[in-house]
């Protein structure tokens, strides 16, 4: 468990995830009801169908920030990509075979990251991302944003993500930037 300020993040498996859903949920929620995502009750029960089944995963992580009276405040979570994963596939322009190849342990799939409107510009969403990653074995992080979520992406290219495509990351959506975060220095990521 970190603490920052009042703030107190818990990194959390599934199981543990799984039954703090009413919060992954809230904040999911309010922060991507937000243009440029304008994510309506339908979308966000969509997710959560999705959250469900990704908790049951053995190597999912989560992290959970919450305010000192437990109100949650920002989330974050994901898992590594196996070899059947679908991502790649969803790039507008194909990547190189080996840049797509995945084991279970290669890439770490960033799935969700969010910070509720008033708790944000506060080093939250950083602490939740460090907490995260803390640990985690993969030699990558992928994730999708999109594009006119320009905080969002000023502070994945700060913390040194890079774009690598574009992609839809579901029938419908928008174009989203696919970024890439090399985490273990010393091995060269394609």
């Amino acid at each position: 468990m970190t603490q920052q300020g009042a703030i107190t993040v818990e990194r959390m498996d599934g199981p543990a995830a799984a039954r703090a859903e009413d919060a992954f949920r809230l904040v999911y929620a309010e922060a991507f009801a937000e243009p440029p995502y304008s994510e309506t009750a339908d979308d966000v029960a969509a997710t959560f169908r999705r959250f469900r089944s990704q908790t049951r995963k053995g190597t999912f992580r989560a992290a959970l920030a919450c305010a000192e009276d437990g109100e949650p405040v920002g989330m974050a979570y994901g898992h590594p990509l196996g070899p059947n994963t679908g991502w790649w596939d969803q790039l507008t322009e194909p990547v190189p075979e080996e840049m797509r190849r995945e084991d279970g342990h290669h890439t770490f799939g960033l799935m969700e990251l969010a910070v509720r409107e008033s708790w944000r510009r506060q080093g939250i969403a950083r602490c939740l991302h460090e907490t995260l990653l803390d640990g985690v074995e993969a030699e990558r992080v992928l994730l999708n944003v999109h594009p006119d979520s320009k905080t969002a992406s000023a502070a994945y290219r700060a913390w040194g993500y890079r774009k690598i495509g574009e992609a839809r990351p579901w029938e419908g959506a928008d174009l989203h930037d696919v970024m890439l975060l090399d985490v273990r220095p010393d091995q060269k990521s394609v």
